[in-house]
């Protein structure tokens, strides 16, 4: 097996684009990959530019019908009615649509490829992550699931347990929906409780569909959770489960719009734990997945402060190239940021925080605590399916 990474690029997913003023701006992936370059990280992975995602490979998540209709939608924007979720506020339609988003599946696709093939030990797409699209239908700024493509490639090509680990702050539905049924899959998705955000999914009750039961994990937790509250939610579940499913490929999923400088949700976490959570997920791979790891990007809304910081950080641990958190940031690079938004770029590669947390079993359960309420509903819920104690 090759040692290299893999960075999956086309600077043509930045057409994945629906339009001014909406919050899935395409500068956040040219800026992300700008920084990248800036830091030399080009050159320390195998930039890939994986083939489209054809419908055969679509199909793999997708119906046909709805595949028909992103082409119809992506031919005629203005005709798009809102049917297949294609024409609505959240996914307006655009010219080349289909394109774009087939460009971006294929690139997660390829980078479950290349792990399983063995052609890479990691590979990374940070344009992917688009986890809200459902089987036959369009939502949350998610045209075709390409995380859930990745996973089901891995599945065609002989895996017999693969790990879905989501840390983006909304749910990771359009996965669970995919493999609700499937025991090969194991979905494990943190994000900011239901009650509060969007898409109002994602319980601890959801466990899984018949025969499958404990393959859906969702820990919900409580608005305004910050970096100690989110690291001890994580390690408190992720860990363990995976120990105990033992993977053969982990793909993650590392929105950045769990930031407190997100504008769409209500989660207090820094750069700095979103870096400690993408290390810790690299640690998993190695230690349950024979190195296996297939990393997406997601969410971040914040295109300048955040997006760029949070993903470059993931490619340099997936290059096994780890940026220091105190870095500063490449004077080139903030000119860059200037040049395209007029806005000014952080000067470093931290949000100046150590990430610290309480281990949940060390520390003990507070029953007054939400969070801990919280992490105690995932593990009653789905533990015991594993055999192990909540």
């Amino acid at each position: 097996m090759s040692g290299r990474a893999q960075l999956m690029w086309d600077e043509e997913v930045t057409g994945y684009d629906f339009g001014a003023g909406h919050p899935m701006d395409p500068v956040r992936l040219a800026l992300t990959m700008r920084l990248v370059e800036a830091y030399g990280l080009d050159r320390a992975v195998e930039v890939v530019a994986a083939k489209a995602a054809g419908d055969s490979t679509l199909r793999l998540v997708h119906r046909q019908e709805y595949i028909e209709a992103v082409r119809r939608a992506s031919a005629d924007p203005a005709g798009a009615d809102g049917s297949y979720g294609l024409g609505t506020m959240d996914d307006p339609a655009f010219a080349g649509m289909h394109e774009a988003s087939a460009l971006i599946a294929g690139q997660s696709v390829g980078a479950a490829e290349s792990v399983w093939r063995g052609e890479a030990l990691h590979a990374v797409n940070f344009a992917g992550g688009l986890h809200h699209a459902m089987p036959g239908g369009a939502a949350g700024f998610c045209v075709y699931n390409d995380a859930a493509l990745a996973v089901a490639r891995l599945l065609e090509l002989g895996a017999e347990r693969v790990a879905y680990v989501d840390v983006d702050v909304h749910h990771g539905d359009g996965v669970q929906a995919a493999f609700w049924d499937d025991p090969r899959v194991l979905t494990i998705s943190l994000h900011e409780h239901p009650r509060t955000l969007f898409p109002q999914t994602g319980w601890p009750e959801e466990t899984g569909g018949q025969g499958a039961e404990g393959s859906a994990v969702n820990v919900a937790l409580p608005a305004g959770t910050g970096d100690a509250g989110w690291l001890r939610a994580y390690h408190a579940v992720v860990p363990e489960l995976l120990a105990a499913f033992r993977p053969q490929a982990l793909v993650t999923q590392h929105g950045a719009d769990t930031h407190i400088e997100d504008p769409l949700a209500h989660l207090g976490v820094t750069v700095d734990a979103q870096r400690a959570v993408a290390e810790n997920c690299h640690r998993l791979a190695h230690e349950y997945a024979d190195g296996r790891w297939v990393a997406l990007g997601g969410g971040g809304y914040a295109v300048v402060e955040v997006v760029p910081r949070s993903w470059t950080h993931l490619v340099a641990i997936a290059a096994g190239r780890p940026v220091a958190p105190g870095a500063e940031v490449p004077e080139e690079w903030r000119h860059e940021v200037y040049r395209r938004t007029r806005l000014e770029a952080p000067r470093r590669m931290t949000d100046g925080r150590e990430p610290r947390w309480q281990d949940f079993a060390e520390s003990g359960y507070d029953p007054a605590d939400r969070l801990d309420q919280a992490i105690l509903a995932t593990r009653r819920a789905v533990f015991p399916h594993h055999g192990l104690l909540p």
